[in-house]
């Protein structure tokens, strides 16, 4: 598998995998899906985007930019989306280590993560073997799809 940078003749890819998660309702705080225009500008807004290709195709992805703003400006955050079809082969663990360097590629000096949903065990496992902290336990901070709400525990890593 290669992970690199993405180009723009990913988009298409890009946006069918990003829009997938966003339509599960359960992981990303996002509710609206991207279309061709839209998704070609968000994606070129973050300070990096990273993609994992195998079989010459877009398998997962990440997004990467500031968390905050001047004073806070040195923490980023990130978003990783693996394709249904190719989950469970350790693609996120090496897109959530891709984006750890090119965090600190960028001047970053922290990374958090806001909303980890508590029943996502697989993601909170991966943070914290990669060293991720929890910063506690937010009562109620995600609406699923369903309308139920269900807890987030922030992290964060120094760089």
């Amino acid at each position: 598998m290669l992970i690199r940078e993405y180009k723009e003749s990913d988009l298409a890819e890009m946006i069918k995998i990003w829009n997938g998660i966003v339509e599960e309702g359960n992981a990303f705080p996002y509710e609206d899906t991207l279309d061709e225009s839209g998704g070609a500008d968000f994606f070129r807004s973050q300070s990096h985007c990273g993609v994992a290709i195998e079989e010459d195709a877009v398998v997962g992805l990440y997004t990467l930019h500031p968390n905050n703003v001047g004073r806070c400006g040195h923490i980023c955050n990130a978003s990783y989306v693996v394709s249904t079809e190719w989950r469970g082969r350790h693609i996120g663990e090496q897109l959530v280590k891709d984006s750890l360097s090119n965090a600190k590629r960028l001047g970053f000096k922290i990374m958090q993560f806001n909303a980890v949903i508590e029943s996502n065990l697989h993601a909170r496992h991966l943070y914290e073997r990669l060293g991720f902290i929890q910063l506690g336990t937010i009562q109620g901070g995600f609406r699923m799809k369903d309308g139920h709400y269900e807890n987030i525990c922030p992290y964060y890593r120094e760089l």
